[in-house]
This record gives C-alpha cells, sequence and structure tokens, in this order.
C-alpha cells in the first residue's frame, strides 16, 4: 500500500511487497484489507449443548457427592439411564466440562510455593534404598542403604554406603564424610523426621530434637529443621536428586552387565 501511494504502478506495487497482482487488485478494491486488529473470542455457542439435558440434573449431583469420578464413569453411566444417545461421542466436551466443574467447584488443592535456595545456607541429608536387584560381593547379599547429602543451590551432592538401618551413628558419620568432602558447613541441617534425630512426639518442636542430634548440631554450628510429617514434596530438594542419581547408577549397573562385585570398596567406586 506504501509503494501504491507513492505513485508506483500496481504491477511494482505487487513485485514490491511480493505478492500477486491479483491480491493487489484485491486490496486496491478493499476486498482484502489486512487484519489491523486480533479478533475477539466468541461469547456465544455456534452449536447447541449436547449435555443441556443431564449436566445440571445429572452429573452435577453426582460430582457434588463424589468429585473423583472420571469423565468415563460418567459416559457409562449415561449410558445406561439414557440408551442409545451415543453419550461416548462425547467425550472431550464432558472432560472438559467437568475439569471446569472441578476447578471452580471442586474441592480445594494443596497450594505448593517454589523453594528459593542461597548459596551457603542449606544442606539436606536423606538415607534411601537402591531398587532392582540386590548387590552381592563373592556371591553374598550387600545389606545396605543409601545416605544422601545435598546442597540444593549448587547441587553438589555426596552419597555413602550404609550398613544397617538409619542410626544416629550412621547420620553422623556420613554427615561429617559429607561436610568434609564439601569443604564447608551450610548453616542449616534439613532433613524429615528421622528417628535418628527426632522422637517424633506431639508437642513442642524445640524439644523434639534427640540429645544427641542437638548436641552434634551445636558442635558443627547449624541450625536444624525439618519438613513436616506426611509432607514429602518439602524435602522435594533431595528426593528429586535421589531419583536422578539412582537411575544414572541403575543405567551403570546395567551398562556393567553384573551386579556382582569382587569387593565393596570396588562398588563404593
Amino acid at each position: 500500500m506504501a509503494k501504491r501511494a507513492q505513485g508506483l504502478s500496481q504491477q511494482i506495487a505487487a513485485d514490491a511487497a511480493g505478492i500477486s497482482v491479483r491480491s493487489a487488485q484485491r486490496i486496491d478494491r478493499g476486498d482484502h484489507q489486512p487484519q489491523t486488529q486480533p479478533q475477539r473470542g466468541r461469547s456465544w455457542r455456534t452449536r447447541a449443548d449436547p449435555l443441556a439435558d443431564v449436566w445440571q440434573s445429572v452429573l452435577v449431583p453426582m460430582l457434588e457427592q463424589a468429585p473423583q469420578l472420571e469423565p468415563q464413569t460418567l459416559l457409562l453411566h449415561l449410558e445406561q439411564i439414557h440408551p442409545g444417545h451415543e453419550w461416548f461421542r462425547r467425550q472431550r466436551t464432558l472432560q472438559r466440562r467437568v475439569e471446569q466443574w472441578r476447578a471452580l467447584h471442586g474441592p480445594s488443592q494443596e497450594v505448593m510455593f517454589l523453594q528459593e535456595h542461597r548459596a551457603g545456607v542449606l544442606g539436606i541429608s536423606d538415607f534411601t534404598v537402591l531398587k532392582g536387584g540386590p548387590i552381592t560381593v563373592v556371591g553374598v547379599v550387600l545389606e545396605h542403604r543409601l545416605f544422601h547429602f545435598r546442597l540444593p543451590f549448587s547441587g553438589w551432592g555426596h552419597v555413602e554406603v550404609i550398613h544397617g538401618g538409619e542410626s544416629f551413628v550412621a547420620l553422623s558419620e556420613a554427615w561429617q564424610n559429607a561436610l568434609a568432602a564439601c569443604g564447608g558447613v551450610p548453616a542449616e541441617h534439613r532433613t524429615d523426621s528421622l528417628s535418628a534425630c527426632y522422637r517424633n512426639r506431639d508437642g513442642s518442636y524445640a524439644s523434639d530434637f534427640t540429645s544427641r542430634y542437638r548436641e552434634l548440631c551445636a558442635h558443627l554450628g547449624v541450625i536444624a529443621t525439618r519438613n513436616n510429617r506426611g509432607v514429602a514434596h518439602e524435602n522435594g530438594a533431595i528426593e528429586g536428586s535421589h531419583r536422578h542419581w539412582k537411575r544414572r547408577l541403575e543405567q551403570q549397573l546395567i551398562k556393567r552387565g553384573s551386579r556382582e562385585f569382587a569387593t565393596e570398596a570396588e562398588y563404593r567406586q
């Protein structure tokens, strides 16, 4: 249009704009104007609601009584009480309707806040086990679990093989080895409700520490914290890392072709 306004012929203006002469003719006639503003969404239906006869009268009362009902179950119910309506052709419509209803009227969802970590502030410890086949040393099953320490800000981690359970001795030794390996002590040490650290009784949070764990934290100069009992996602900074490095370890064992080792030291490496 700018070229045309400069007095150029339709052919030259069309060539300059990279369009055909026919399109240029339509533009000149006003039949093919470029869109100057985005189209607004419709606020009206273009076809009849296929669920109009059953949504409020049948389906909403069922959802109010049992919000966990899935659209597939509701469709089966409609087939039983109103056969011959080809309800399964409305599956996507019902899925969207149920999703909208749950967002507006369903039970409240748990709110999770993004965790932000700062350098040198937090270190997290946890115990985990390696799933899959057993690890054997000279044919004998190695009964063990794994201690995992992680610095969430940097992603640095330390893993140790632990014999026995989640004892205070195992925690103390492995944790201090991890601190020696990282070359520093974070200001805060977080765990879940480990029996090695907490008595896990009702009452004051501060008085729930075991005496040995309190003394160890005082010796190291750290503040002890834990995630709320039964809320595993609060420890997500280490739980997610568990999955990643255990997956890598399993892949290495598969590539190795054997879970048998000549010595425990070979496995630890």
